[in-house]
C-alpha cells in the first residue's frame, strides 16, 4: 500500500535560476521559433488534456494516501480563459495524455525522438548504437522508429537475457539488434557506446554522436547535406550514437516544442503559473521542460520524481545538458539568447518511498488497477505512479494548477 504522501525538494545549484532567467530580456518568441524550424518526425504537436478531480473517501488510519482517495477523469475540460478562476468546487490536475501519441513509441520517447528521427534521416545515418536497461522503453522506441524508416539499431541492455521477453525487452528484439552487457560494462556507457559503435561501423564507416549531426546540419540547413555526407560512399557506414534515455541536447527540441504548444492561450497559456510535475528517469525531459520555460519565458515550475539516480546524478545530468544545448545553439543564435539557460531550472523531489529502480512496493499495481478503472488512464508502477502521487498531493493544495506530464510506460505493466 503506498503510504502518506513525502517528497523531499532539492534544488539545483542555482536555487533562483528559473526567476532569474525569466527576468532576462533576451528575444525569446523569436528564439525558440528559429531552433524550431526544422523537420519533425510528429506532424502536428497536439496532444490530448485531461483534467482529474480528486475526492476523498473517507480518512481512513495511517494518513492520507491513494487508496483514501477517489479519481474522476474529465476528457475535455475547460482551459484557456476558464482556468484563471481561482476558486475550485474540488482538488483536481490536469493530464498531458503523450501517452496516447502511438501504441508502442509514446509518452516523453515520441518527443524526444520527434527531432532525433528527422536528424538522422537528413544526414544520413545507416545505424543508430544506444543503450538502456533490459526494459528500456526508449531502446524499444529507438529500434521501432529505425526499423521504421530502414535504419539498423544496435541496443545495448544491461544486465542478462531473460528467461522470457516480456514488455519493452520483447519488443527491442522483435524490431532491433539487441545485445546484453554486464554491469560493470555498462557502468561506463560513454566508452562502452562509442567501442561499439566503431564496432559497428568497420574499417571504412564514420561515427558521429548527436551533437555532431547537430553542428553540422545547423550551418548547412535541412534541406541539403554537409559535405562530409556527401563525400560518403554508397557503401559506408554511417553509425551514430544515441546516449541512454536520448539524454542529448538535439533531443530537447521536441521537448521545447510541446511546451509551446501548451503555452497557447486557448490551451495553458503564457500568464499563469502552473507546477509541471513528471518522473525522471534519464532527467532529460525534465530540463528540456524547463529549458521550453525559462526560453518562451512562462511562469512555469517543472518539478521532477527522481526515480533512477541520486540527486547529485541528476543535477549533473541538468548542467550536462544545458551546457550541451548552449554550445549546439549559440553559434547561429547568439549567446544573448540563452543567457538565462542556467543550472537550477528543475526541481527534483524523491519519491514518498525511495527504492531500488524497477522496484515495485506491495500494493501499487492494484493502485494502478485503481487508477485505469476510475479514470481510464493508465499508469505504471516505476515511472508514471511516482508522477500521479506527486500531482494528487500538490492538486489538493489550495488554488494550485498542477500539471502531469504522462510520460507513457504503459508496457512496463506487461
Amino acid at each position: 500500500m503506498v503510504s502518506s504522501f513525502t517528497f523531499r525538494l532539492h534544488y539545483g545549484s542555482s536555487p533562483n535560476g528559473l526567476k532569474e532567467a525569466l527576468k532576462s530580456n533576451f528575444p525569446k518568441e523569436e528564439f525558440v521559433s528559429n531552433i524550431l524550424k526544422r523537420k519533425w518526425a510528429l506532424r502536428i504537436p497536439d496532444t490530448k488534456i485531461n483534467q482529474i478531480t480528486i475526492s476523498k473517501d473517507g480518512l481512513q488510519q495511517g494518513g492520507e494516501n491513494l487508496w483514501n482517495l477517489s479519481f474522476l477523469n474529465n476528457p475535455q475540460p475547460s482551459l484557456g480563459d476558464h482556468m484563471t478562476g481561482k476558486n475550485r468546487q474540488e482538488p483536481s490536475f490536469y493530464v498531458v495524455r503523450d501517452d496516447l501519441l502511438h501504441p508502442l513509441v509514446n509518452g516523453n520517447k515520441a518527443r524526444k525522438l520527434d527531432a532525433l528521427l528527422p536528424l538522422l534521416e537528413d544526414s544520413s545515418a545507416t545505424d543508430v548504437v544506444t543503450c538502456g536497461g533490459c526494459q528500456s522503453a526508449h531502446a524499444a522506441a529507438v529500434a521501432m522508429s529505425c526499423a521504421e524508416r530502414g535504419l539498423k539499431s544496435h541496443l545495448l541492455l544491461r544486465g542478462e537475457q531473460p528467461a522470457t521477453l516480456t514488455g519493452y525487452n520483447l519488443i527491442s528484439s522483435l524490431y532491433g539488434n539487441v545485445r546484453y552487457v554486464p554491469r560493470s560494462l555498462y557502468a561506463k556507457r560513454a566508452e562502452m557506446l562509442l567501442k561499439h559503435a566503431h564496432l559497428v561501423a568497420g574499417n571504412d564507416g564514420l561515427v558521429f554522436s548527436l551533437a555532431d549531426l547537430e553542428a553540422s546540419l545547423s550551418s548547412n540547413g535541412f534541406s541539403e547535406h554537409s559535405s562530409h555526407v556527401d563525400a560518403l560512399t554508397k557503401r559506408s557506414k554511417k553509425v551514430v550514437v544515441v546516449n541512454e534515455g536520448a539524454g542529448d541536447a538535439a533531443a530537447l527540441l521536441g521537448v521545447v516544442r510541446l511546451v509551446e504548444y501548451l503555452s497557447q492561450d486557448h490551451l495553458f497559456g503564457k500568464d499563469q503559473p502552473l507546477k509541471i510535475i513528471i518522473d525522471a528517469g534519464t532527467g532529460t525531459t525534465a530540463v528540456g521542460l524547463g529549458i521550453g520555460a525559462v526560453c518562451l519565458g512562462l511562469p512555469w515550475e517543472v518539478t521532477a520524481v527522481m526515480l533512477a539516480d541520486t540527486i547529485d546524478g541528476y543535477q549533473k545530468k541538468e548542467e550536462s545538458l544545458i551546457s550541451e544545448f548552449r554550445r549546439c545553439f549559440t553559434l547561429h543564435h547568439g549567446e544573448q539568447a540563452l543567457s538565462g539557460l542556467e543550472p537550477g531550472l528543475v526541481q527534483w523531489v524523491e519519491r514518498s518511498f525511495p527504492r531500488k529502480f524497477g522496484n515495485i512496493l506491495k500494493g501499487e499495481v492494484e493502485i494502478c488497477q485503481k487508477i485505469a478503472q476510475e479514470t481510464g488512464i493508465l499508469v505504471d508502477p516505476v515511472y508514471t505512479l511516482a508522477a500521479w502521487e506527486l500531482a494528487t498531493q500538490l492538486g489538493q493544495e489550495e488554488n494550485a494548477k498542477v500539471v502531469m506530464l504522462h510520460t507513457g510506460g504503459t508496457l512496463v505493466n506487461f
